[in-house]
């Protein structure tokens, strides 16, 4: 019988089942899940790169 996958909650470091029974995967809860997305929408958490110009946005700057 091999070992189950286990990770590191993102959030609290909980170490996590990594299987059907953990819903919340990666997360070890919904609370963790949660904390995580506010922390996306406050931008507090980013993907690196360029930021990206939209064309819609062209006229936004022009005074």
């Amino acid at each position: 019988m091999s070992t189950p996958l286990t990770v590191s909650c993102p959030t609290c470091h909980k170490t996590v089942v990594w299987g059907e029974h953990s819903p919340f995967r990666p997360f070890c809860s919904k609370r963790c899940q949660l904390i995580d997305l506010g922390e996306w929408a406050d931008e507090e958490k980013r993907i690196a790169g360029d930021p990206v110009w939209l064309p819609e946005q062209d006229n936004e700057n022009e005074y």
